[in-house]
């Protein structure tokens, strides 16, 4: 089966996508078949295979982005159909879809989970520039989240005048744009140098997490550059 709708991916226009405002994104309902949606929705991967990212320090002062975080392996312990998914992604038709909508070659993508608890925001920020953008999945729905617990990314638009590495708060930026994010919604944007976007703090109850799944699209050189950079530093490299 087909976890991706081609036929409503293939109709977007690259042109439309490239011409939006404050920078490129779009966030249409329906990217997965509704067979492949609840699929993956019933066959979410279980908390306990994450690793906790709390308090760890940003760059240009911005506050940490806590979640937890799940980065695809090909060893994880997932089921069928998440590899399946995964699979499908790294597939010729849905980077031909990339490729087009971009307007470039030279793509890598790597996959991962965040689910993210009560109080857990993300700040306002530019994506690193080894990123040209990013694919979101969301994976709460009407049955299991109110919408006045927030979670929804928001789309900043700083009128040109923020340097990415600032650190400005929701209300300094001229137009917030509120993404849908229930049920089967997923964003895509390209990373530029004004592609501010952010979540605010998380008002969900103990135990429930906002819950995405992430396709991060990379400029595969420079991916290649610092991986080689860490390797002779001898650290270790995440790009997440």
């Amino acid at each position: 089966m087909s976890y991706l709708d081609y036929e409503k991916l293939e109709t977007i226009d690259p042109a439309q996508f490239q011409a939006a405002k404050p920078y490129p994104w779009l966030n249409p309902a329906g990217t997965l078949t509704e067979t492949g949606y609840q699929r993956l929705l019933a066959n979410l991967p279980d908390i306990s295979l994450f690793e906790p990212m709390f308090g760890i320090k940003r760059s240009h002062g911005q506050q940490p982005h806590d979640r937890y975080v799940l980065e695809y392996r090909d060893k994880l312990d997932l089921q069928p159909c998440w590899r399946e998914f995964i699979a499908e992604l790294k597939g010729e038709r849905y980077g031909r879809f990339l490729r087009r909508l971009f307007g470039r070659g030279g793509i890598q993508l790597n996959f991962h989970w965040h689910y993210a608890p009560q109080g857990c925001s993300v700040s306002p920020h530019c994506d690193a520039k080894r990123k040209l953008g990013s694919h979101i999945f969301y994976f709460n729905t009407a049955e299991d989240w109110d919408p006045a617990w927030g979670g929804e990314t928001l789309l900043l638009d700083d009128g040109g005048r923020f340097n990415h590495k600032t650190a400005p708060e929701f209300e300094a930026f001229e137009r917030i744009i509120t993404s849908e994010n229930l049920g089967n919604h997923s964003l895509l944007f390209h990373r530029q140098g004004n592609s501010w976007h952010g979540v605010r703090e998380i008002r969900c109850p103990q135990g429930r997490y906002r819950k995405i799944f992430i396709v991060v699209v990379n400029d595969r050189l420079r991916i290649m550059m610092r991986r080689a950079r860490a390797y002779l530093k001898g650290k270790e490299f995440r790009d997440y």
